[in-house]
């Protein structure tokens, strides 16, 4: 375990903003990371970067986990229950389950990030969240650094939310999640977004967990810019819920605002279509930008500081508030 000082952290976020920490290390061990809670009191912890949008230089200690592996913890001729590291990257997680033919996590393919981010925001994409998934969380308790489980339920998982956002803020580290998936008999869902659509595209008339992490790849490549050409952070915003009265309200001005059924008195809308409807939808100030084929998502176009893209992502709030009563909540944690 080496600490480093006066460290760039242009190449530990997806947005490639490039401010300093002023001192730096990388922790590739559950022992390393419990020696350094013992000798260290003030530290920011970071994972893949692909969540966050720094602002300002950190005068502190970095800790970004690093921890690798995969174990399985048990397994029946129908399913199998793994547990994996923090500090595996996500995309080679869900990589490495197909090329098991293990199911359940083929539509959260191509999520930029690492493991143990994945409940703090509960990951979700085309009809699938990933607390779906979760069995249990392994955490350290930073106050007296003993090794803390919670089971899913424990987790309080939400829309893009869990308890490691609210009560656990800053008091526990995640450094494994373990996962319960399917050796047969996948339950596929198909039925969100344009999966369905890809697939008769393809010619898959019979979709596997592969062909559907095939279809999800390629729609979200076709929409989202790649964080190693474009530095961005996935989508930026949460997708607001509404009470119903409103969306009767803003369907007299837009009968075509698209929303999908929560609940009998919710509904959800895309945050997307409401920025690319107040006219953001690749709009550029500066380096900072909303990309041209997915206004959801806010970019670096080479030189945007943290405050440039976040001065624009507040620019957003301010107009869909104004234009439609709704007022978007921030996905991307802002330090």
């Amino acid at each position: 375990m080496q600490i480093q000082e006066n460290i760039s952290l242009k190449n530990y976020n997806t947005f490639n903003v490039d401010v300093t920490a002023k001192r730096f290390v990388s922790i590739t061990s559950y022992s390393e990371l419990e020696a350094l809670i013992k000798q260290e009191s003030n530290f920011f912890v970071l994972s893949g970067g692909s969540n966050i949008l720094f602002t300002k230089d950190l005068n502190c200690l970095v800790v970004h986990i690093n921890i690798k592996g995969i174990t399985i913890v048990k397994e029946t001729d129908s399913s199998i229950e793994v547990k994996v590291n923090a500090g595996e990257n996500w995309h080679e997680f869900v990589l490495w389950c197909l090329q098991n033919d293990y199911g359940g996590l083929e539509n959260l393919s191509l999520i930029p990030g690492n493991v143990g981010t994945s409940p703090i925001q509960n990951i979700g994409a085309y009809g699938v969240e990933v607390k779906d998934r979760i069995t249990q969380v392994e955490t350290i308790e930073i106050s007296s650094g003993k090794k803390v489980m919670l089971l899913n339920e424990e987790c309080q998982f939400g829309y893009r939310n869990s308890i490691f956002k609210h009560q656990l803020k800053g008091k526990n580290i995640v450094t494994a999640v373990s996962f319960l998936l399917t050796k047969k008999n996948h339950k596929l869902n198909t039925s969100y977004g344009a999966i369905e659509a890809k697939l008769s595209e393809m010619g898959v008339a019979n979709p596997t967990v592969q062909t559907i992490s095939e279809a999800v790849v390629a729609i979200r490549s076709s929409k989202l810019p790649d964080p190693n050409k474009i530095g961005n952070g996935g989508s930026f915003f949460k997708n607001p819920i509404v009470k119903q009265t409103s969306l009767l309200q803003l369907q007299k001005k837009y009968p075509d605002i698209p929303h999908y059924t929560i609940s009998e008195k919710e509904v959800k809308i895309p945050a997307g279509w409401l920025i690319e409807k107040a006219g953001f939808k690749g709009k550029k100030i500066g380096d900072a930008g909303v990309h041209k084929n997915q206004a959801l998502v806010l970019v670096n176009y080479g030189n945007a500081t943290g405050s440039d893209i976040y001065n624009l992502a507040c620019q957003i709030q301010n107009h869909i508030q104004s234009q439609f009563g709704i007022l978007l909540e921030m996905e991307v944690n802002i330090v």
